[in-house]
């Protein structure tokens, strides 16, 4: 007897099976000349055909090369994880910790001339340009947690700031790596239980955790499968201040309405007219989230938390009403005042929302515009790729888009300051990829007083 797959393994959810490399993709439209680079975007792809939920899948990075105005190739690749290699656990039977396991499925990211696949359970894994898989990275042995899949460079210092959860105290744990990859600062933050801490903030001056009631639930555990974690009405919800000039003094706690996060778009920091110095961020919030009976708030919207450090208060507000996920600004303006964000409207396996689109948030005088993809194409997360050295300036949005009605993707770039006009340019690919999470344009060398046209 058939059994029709789970959700999360069927239509464009379901894993590719083969690993590929082709060249001289054809294009429509006109890539930018300027561009050189990769586009790399990673997902979980399970290798056994088979996970107990999306977000468990084998990680698989897909990647295409740009160089000046040329679709060069598309590649795919696994990353070989001693869980994919070897089937190791991240928590063994006997107790054993090993944070070389798990998926590497969420995040690529480059920092100090590494590109790092991630995943919050483990450590990074470390990739060549190609895409081959060196191994698991653990600073030079000095990082003793796993590593969140959401880190976040300053651009004035070029650190990297991180953090860990456990399921065991120290449940949360902050890091910090300098400009040249150094580890440089680890520090235990007391939260009284393990909750799920996807990302967090970064302004200039500040570091701001989450500490949300979605928590580690030992029974759902040990059924097997799903989610191991579940909303707990009674755990409360808060943010907490850290400054970054004094990495190891208190965390200072605020209360916020119950809700949860998987991801921030930026946060800065400001004084208000009358003197107050606050912290404001933005934030796509979910009512709530993984109720045991799941009978939950299914999508996530923009808000704005502007913590008022001076009267100890918080004040929170819903800035627009489309489901959307997947924030991302011009990472160069990471921790400061962005005016621009972008977000994604697609489909989950926790519930189908109109169609595709990408969204332009004006967080200054609260315009959005939309790229509506049409019927049937569904876009992922979109990195901003800059087009000159003004932040904030001047850009590109690059996804990956699957048509539902051919069963292929394409890569898709769009101008980020013209959302409403057709795409830039549409890289056509020789296969689907899959829905999946987060991914970067890495150029090959950082704009310097240029432009790229």
């Amino acid at each position: 007897m058939h059994t029709a797959p789970a959700p999360h393994l069927a239509g464009n959810y379901a894993p590719v099976e083969t690993e590929l490399t082709a060249y001289d993709l054809p294009v429509t439209g006109r890539i930018p000349p300027g561009l050189t680079g990769w586009y790399l975007r990673n997902g979980p792809n399970p290798h056994d055909a088979a996970s107990g939920h999306w977000f468990f899948g084998d990680g698989m990075i897909h990647g295409v090369r740009i160089e000046a105005g040329r679709a060069v190739s598309y590649r795919n690749r696994w990353v070989r994880t001693s869980t994919f290699t070897d089937g190791a656990k991240v928590n063994d039977i006997d107790g054993t910790l090993d944070l070389t396991a798990g998926t590497a499925n969420t995040h690529v990211v480059r920092h100090a001339g590494r590109t790092l696949a991630l995943v919050e359970s483990s450590y990074p894994y470390e990739l060549t340009c190609e895409l081959d898989t060196v191994g698991s990275y653990d600073f030079g042995g000095k990082l003793h947690t796993a590593m969140t899949a959401h880190p976040k460079t300053c651009p004035a210092t070029g650190e990297l700031h991180f953090f860990g959860y456990s399921l065991t105290a120290p449940y949360l744990t902050y890091h910090r790596a300098d400009a040249t990859g150094e580890l440089v600062i680890s520090r235990p933050v007391d939260v009284p239980a393990a909750t799920m801490n996807h990302d967090f903030n970064l302004s200039a001056n500040h570091v701001v955790f989450m500490d949300l009631p979605v928590v580690f639930d030992l029974e759902t555990a040990r059924s097997g499968g799903g989610m191991p974690f579940r909303w707990n009405d009674g755990y409360g919800a808060r943010l907490g201040v850290l400054r970054r000039s004094d990495p190891y003094g208190e965390v200072r706690w605020f209360s916020i309405d119950p809700c949860y996060v998987f991801h921030t778009l930026n946060a800065h920091d400001r004084t208000s007219p009358d003197g107050h110095e606050q912290i404001v961020l933005h934030v796509m919030r979910y009512p709530e989230l993984f109720r045991k009976d799941g009978k939950d708030a299914q999508h996530a919207t923009l808000w704005r938390w502007t913590i008022d450090l001076t009267t100890g208060t918080v004040r929170e507000e819903q800035l627009h009403d489309r489901p959307a996920e997947f924030p991302r600004i011009d990472d160069r303006l990471a921790g400061l005042d962005s005016r621009h964000g972008h977000a994604t409207v697609s489909r989950t396996p926790t519930g189908a929302v109109s169609q595709g689109a990408l969204i332009r948030y004006d967080l200054h005088d609260g315009a959005v515009t939309a790229h509506e993809f049409g019927p049937g194409r569904t876009p992922g997360e979109a990195a901003f790729v800059p087009a000159d050295d003004r932040p904030g300036g001047d850009g590109w949005l690059m996804t990956y888009v699957y048509d539902a009605a051919s069963d292929t993707s394409d890569l898709v770039i769009v101008d980020a300051t013209d959302l409403a006009a057709p795409p830039v340019a549409t890289i056509h690919l020789p296969v689907r990829v899959p829905y999946g999470f987060h991914g970067n344009w890495l150029a090959d060398q950082p704009l310097t007083n240029g432009r790229l046209t």
